[in-house]
């Protein structure tokens, strides 16, 4: 005769299988605790109790979460495998006037130096406003923000860096639209990137608004339409 169960058991092993598809789903996206954390509104802390099976996340973030998971809500409880190719989101770029000049004149280690302060505060200005951080190239930084109010976030974000970065060279863009999630490359140095025409558009913006825009960001109308776009030019994607 089989051993009945203890009361919760089910509860448990449901929480755990949760948690397991949240970590896997997690790690193949390539993304960070910190940055679905970031990307939710929530501390890391939280999510991590997710994935020990010790918590499940609240109704009202399911929609989000799978949203960034690039999964359906149905396959995060426990139903047939299903992944959406793409999702919505802000698109963030920086680059910074400048660099090249900056790096005929400076030596490697020094350029890199300036540039990692440059890049750390900018990293930390989307964070604060639960952007996710995606990539460096150069003077380069891509980033994006999904969820509630994420382009008011990301303008917010985007005036923060501009006033944190003591260089008055840094431009910022912004674009919105759908967006691609996922690892690029060969298998064995594949990174975390986005793609889609978001992020082709915001850095062809870039040298627009080193030209154009007074306060160094500039932005589509699919970003700044019903938010406070104060210090923000519109430009044409």
């Amino acid at each position: 005769m089989a051993r009945a169960r203890p009361a919760g058991y089910l509860a448990v092993m449901d929480l755990l299988a949760l948690g397991a598809r949240i970590r896997n789903r997690r790690d193949r996206r390539g993304l960070k605790q910190a940055d679905v954390a970031a990307a939710l509104r929530l501390s890391p802390q939280a999510v991590s109790k997710w994935e020990r099976g010790e918590n499940a996340p609240d109704i009202s973030l399911l929609v989000p979460l799978a949203h960034l998971l690039d999964v359906s809500v149905e396959w995060l409880l426990g139903g047939a495998p299903f992944e959406r190719e793409t999702f919505t989101a802000v698109v963030l770029v920086t680059g910074v006037e400048g660099y090249a000049a900056r790096a005929e004149r400076d030596g490697p280690r020094a350029l890199a130096a300036w540039i990692n302060g440059v890049h750390g505060t900018v990293t930390e200005a989307v964070r604060h406003e639960g952007g996710v951080p995606v990539k460096y190239t150069g003077d380069g930084f891509l980033a994006f923000f999904t969820g509630a109010e994420a382009a008011a976030r990301a303008l917010r974000a985007a005036r923060a860096a501009r006033a944190q970065v003591d260089h008055p060279g840094l431009v910022v863009a912004l674009d919105a639209g759908e967006i691609y999630l996922g690892t690029i490359g060969h298998p064995d140095y594949a990174a975390l990137d986005i793609l889609g025409a978001p992020v082709n558009t915001a850095f062809t913006l870039l040298a627009r608004v080193a030209e154009r825009c007074p306060d160094g960001i500039g932005a589509t109308a699919r970003v700044t339409e019903g938010v406070d776009a104060h210090g923000v030019v519109v430009l044409d994607a």
